[in-house]
């Protein structure tokens, strides 16, 4: 079933989008956008020191991805720069200190292009099995720790008063965050991650009537943009990760549409 590239693929890719759903709607609702491209960002960083250090890309980038969150906690108690400044600043640094890592590492042939942009069609096996059990373990996390983070997400004082533990949840979430980067690394690219966790949630929020509703809704809509955009990406020969973000684009495009609206004539009886 798996020797087909297309349907390899649609696997993998059906498998980010499921576990980005949940996530992204955290994004929307706390406005963390910014805290999404930086840990993207810092994935080409962990890259760099993976073929440096001869390790595991995807473990690499994981490490690499908690250790930023964990500075950027830091730097956000002890500098007196705001969380965006600070939140700029590493999202480029990170980006700049791996791409020179890169260049000087001139004996190592890299396809730079693949990990800025994804490259799905090149997906293995392998890689399918550490999407899906990585995801499901994603999921399960996420829905042990679902009241905490909507809570605090809300109030925070709220979620301490009732001994939820936000900051605890709130520390996960940044872990799951870097764990999702890193899986989805390989489907759209370091440079469009975001997208993938933003977009559908955003396209979602129009449509659900509680968060539970948005997050599968956004989770969702995530597959059908992978589907409809390999499908794209098959039929005009276009670059498969940024056709997935184009067709969730589609998507959230035709949600802000203005929807007709059809009022029922009530015929009066004489």
């Amino acid at each position: 079933m798996l020797d087909d590239f297309f349907i390899r693929a649609v696997v993998g890719g059906v498998g980010v989008a499921l576990l980005a759903g949940p996530l992204g709607c955290f994004i929307v609702w706390r406005r963390l956008a910014d805290f999404g491209d930086t840990l993207s960002h810092s994935a080409l960083l962990g890259v760099a020191m993976a073929l440096l250090l001869d390790m595991n890309i995807t473990l690499t980038v994981f490490i690499i991805s908690v250790a930023v969150s964990l500075l950027l906690i830091l730097l956000q108690r002890r500098a007196s720069l705001s969380s965006d400044a600070l939140l700029g600043l590493l999202a480029h640094a990170t980006l700049a200190v791996g791409l020179v890592v890169l260049a000087f590492m001139t004996w190592v042939r890299v396809d730079l292009m693949g990990f800025l942009f994804g490259d799905i069609l090149a997906i293995t096996v392998r890689d399918i099995i550490i999407i899906w059990c990585g995801g499901l373990a994603v999921i399960a996390i996420v829905s042990l720790i679902w009241k905490s983070l909507l809570a605090s997400t809300v109030s925070y004082d709220i979620a301490v008063a009732e001994g939820l533990r936000p900051d605890l949840a709130n520390f996960i979430f940044m872990v799951l965050m870097a764990g999702v980067i890193a899986i989805s690394m390989k489907i759209v690219g370091v440079l469009l991650i975001t997208a993938l966790l933003i977009i559908p949630a955003a396209t979602a929020r129009r449509f659900s009537g509680n968060p539970e509703v948005m997050a599968v809704m956004a989770s969702v809509i995530g597959a059908g943009s992978v589907w409809l955009g390999l499908e794209g990406s098959l039929k005009w020969d276009t670059p498969a990760g940024p056709s997935i973000v184009v067709a969730g684009l589609a998507f959230f495009i035709t949600s802000v549409l203005p929807l007709p609206k059809f009022k029922k004539q009530i015929k009066r009886q004489p």
